[in-house]
């Protein structure tokens, strides 16, 4: 068996091994640390001024009042309570808020300084471990996305609401999000920051250059530095995903745009609430007004070089898809393809080992 063929058996069996872990499966006071780190007031004030976020919830709600006026709406994770405020305003006639966070204390606080303690009800602890002393709800709202859109895994405790309280016709918000990916030749990035350890003062420290790439970078991508075309490679219908979902393995096929070196590759993701008669989107990409979830840069550990080609001719194109379903890792001087496996983290079940392969470049990264 080649190396390559064990390593892609490798991957299945890691993520068929870790199907049944979820956020259910640990015991709260392990799980106690996440929860910390949104007990801190700089958090939230980075989400609630985060226009893009907001703003977009808010009009999901507002927008579409006439859908959940006198409704029973659960807001999960509900920090501050200000999307449980917006559902209030909405007309719902209740409104229950969970958070395992000590910032629901400061919500309670809140909810009652806008008088709206007889619609809005907060529960502290976790949504999995606590009773909301209803049977069923009519809507189910929750600002649960992390980076690279899965990170932090809040997505189980969302699933577990839909399937333990949902009516069957309830709502979701959101209730479809898409990871995409898209090739950045940000050359002074990689020099400042991969091969900066090529010399340091003289000296070869070229080692650290693996840990430096393993690990994603969270920040605000130049649109300007993009050299290929983006590519959605995951689709996620919050009504029909399981926990599992976090697992998956999806190739991709990159247009190249621009003659030069691919340095990183850029996920980012894109929120729908669009089963409302009024829709509403959000993209957290470097094409979009930029929000506090930035992009995920996956860095490469040495440039590729790319060539743009010419336009292709329909018989062309189709030459090049079936080139690519042949080798998922083909690369031709237009386009660039390889494959992207996520998984839950081995030991942060709120954590992800992402693996991308482009041609002879196989890279594993942590977002732990």
């Amino acid at each position: 068996m080649s190396k390559k063929v064990q390593k892609l058996v490798f991957d299945e069996e890691e993520v068929t091994n870790h199907k049944n872990r979820c956020v259910k499966s640990v015991e709260t006071k392990s799980d106690q640390g996440y929860f910390n780190t949104y007990s801190h007031f700089a958090i939230h004030h980075e989400m609630l001024t985060d226009k893009v976020r907001t703003e977009s919830y808010r009009d999901a709600l507002l927008m579409n009042s006439h859908i959940f006026n006198d409704c029973i709406m659960l807001d999960v994770g509900c920090g501050t309570g200000i999307l449980s405020m917006f559902a209030a305003k909405s007309g719902c006639k209740q409104v229950i808020s969970v958070d395992q966070s000590d910032i629901i204390y400061h919500a309670m606080d809140i909810v009652r300084e806008n008088n709206l303690t007889k619609i809005v009800k907060l529960k502290k602890g976790r949504l999995e471990d606590i009773d909301l002393d209803v049977d069923k709800v009519d809507a189910i709202v929750s600002e649960w996305m992390g980076y690279f859109l899965l990170f932090e895994g809040m997505l189980d405790s969302v699933i577990y609401a839909r399937d333990h309280y949902l009516k069957p016709e309830g709502k979701l918000l959101p209730n479809k999000c898409t990871i995409s990916l898209v090739g950045s030749g940000d050359t002074k990035r990689y020099i400042d920051l991969v091969d900066y350890w090529s010399n340091v003062y003289g000296f070869k420290m070229s080692c650290m250059k693996a840990e430096v790439v393993r690990e994603p970078s969270i920040e605000f991508c130049n649109a300007q530095d993009l050299v290929t075309s983006v590519a959605e490679i995951q689709s996620f219908d919050l009504y029909k995903v399981t926990t599992d979902c976090v697992n998956f393995s999806a190739p991709f096929s990159l247009k190249v745009k621009r003659s030069g070196s691919l340095t990183a590759i850029i996920g980012y993701f894109d929120v729908f609430f669009d089963d409302l008669d009024n829709p509403v989107h959000f993209s957290t990409g470097p094409h979009a007004t930029p929000t506090h979830w930035k992009q995920t840069v996956f860095s490469l550990s040495e440039p590729i070089s790319i060539t743009e080609g010419e336009e292709e001719s329909h018989i062309q194109q189709k030459l090049f898809e079936n080139l690519i379903k042949l080798n998922p890792f083909f690369y031709s001087g237009e386009i660039v393809s390889g494959t992207l496996v996520c998984r839950r983290h081995v030991k942060d079940i709120r954590g992800l080992i992402v693996t991308i392969r482009i041609k002879d470049f196989s890279q594993v990264y942590y977002l732990d």
